[in-house]
């Protein structure tokens, strides 16, 4: 019989254990072989084998280092530790410094991970910042944010947040409405992220006064954008034509970020994405930098995360496989 007995000291036991244990329950389910008993801030974790309880042990210790460290535990989180995983593994300590500004409610925005605060840094050290990983990492979120702030501060005069309209399996001929109605719905991710940001009227303000330019990325062509944030969101999206043109539209007070997934090309097959183009370009630029972001990153829905990395191994396993039969055939063409 193994037994451990767990003291919890400075920390609220609700907060660990969840409202009616709804925390502690999902330690108890992934842990059946134990017995987890709590009385207060004391806890008693029992069963036949050391083992067992030692696991159980580790899993609530880093439930007690994570709230302590951060602050909050969600169920999420306390899910992801009893799979095994740290959620906490890529996250920044959140302090005042780390602030980029607050939501219309007053809460704080700041970068939640390690690569969302080398975002925020790389953004600050350049000109050009290219922003790539998978949806649900904060690439757009954290762009948005860092352009409200520059413009709060009187570094840019406005924003210009532009996106290519590239179908994603739907027409854009069939959607209702003028050009406006039609276009809308490919920039709804970015109208989405400044509500956090500002209240509506002041949206509406901005928008009106053209001080907040909305628009798609074919409204660019033949402009200088000066004194101004601009964000190009879904840039894999782009031919290399398009993202040339979008680069060369900057002006020498401008400031861009372009954000993109390149496991998500709408493109046709046919065509080279422009992101892509231009990351192997510009490498070596001074002035460009480039923010990586991955699965780690990730602050949607738990399953996201899964989502993501079984895709990217799925895609690992085929493009393999592609280079096997690429192999082979180039071994049955010399025999023949």
């Amino acid at each position: 019989m193994s037994e451990i007995i767990l003291t919890i000291e400075e920390l609220d036991p609700v907060e660990l254990y969840g409202e009616h244990d709804a925390k502690l329950n999902l330690l108890r389910e992934a842990f059946p072989e134990v017995t987890i008993t709590s009385r207060g801030n004391y806890l008693k974790i029992s069963g036949e084998s050391k083992k067992h309880t030692q696991n159980a042990k580790a899993r609530l210790e880093l439930m007690v280092r994570s709230l302590k460290k951060y602050k909050k535990l969600t169920i999420q989180d306390v899910q992801e530790i009893v799979n095994g995983e740290n959620p906490f593994a890529s996250r920044v300590v959140e302090t005042q410094n780390n602030i980029i500004l607050y939501t219309r409610e007053g809460k704080p925005i700041r970068a939640k991970t390690a690569n969302q605060q080398k975002l925020v840094d790389t953004v600050e050290a350049n000109d050009i910042v290219f922003a790539i990983g998978p949806a649900g990492t904060g690439k757009t979120y954290t762009a948005v944010a860092m352009a409200v702030k520059a413009l709060k501060n009187r570094i840019v005069k406005k924003i210009i947040l532009t996106r290519p309209a590239v179908e994603a399996g739907e027409s854009l001929g069939f959607l209702p409405g003028d050009l406006k109605d039609k276009v809308d719905p490919y920039l709804r991710p970015l109208y989405d992220a400044l509500d956090d940001m500002m209240p509506a009227d002041k949206i509406n303000h901005f928008i009106g006064n053209r001080t907040i330019e909305v628009a798609p990325l074919a409204f660019m062509r033949g402009r200088t954008l000066d004194n101004a944030f601009i964000i190009l969101d879904e840039a894999q999206n782009t031919t290399i034509p398009q993202l040339k043109m979008f680069l060369t539209r900057i002006g020498p007070s401008a400031q861009a970020i372009i954000t993109g997934d390149m496991t998500q090309i709408d493109l046709p097959r046919h065509q080279r994405s422009g992101l892509g183009y231009a990351l192997d370009a510009l490498e070596n630029v001074k002035g460009i930098g480039v923010a990586h972001l991955n699965s780690s990153d990730v602050v949607r829905h738990r399953l996201v995360k899964a989502i993501i990395n079984a895709f990217e191994e799925l895609d690992s396993n085929e493009q393999e496989r592609r280079e096997e039969r690429k192999a082979k055939k180039k071994k049955e063409d010399k025999k023949s």
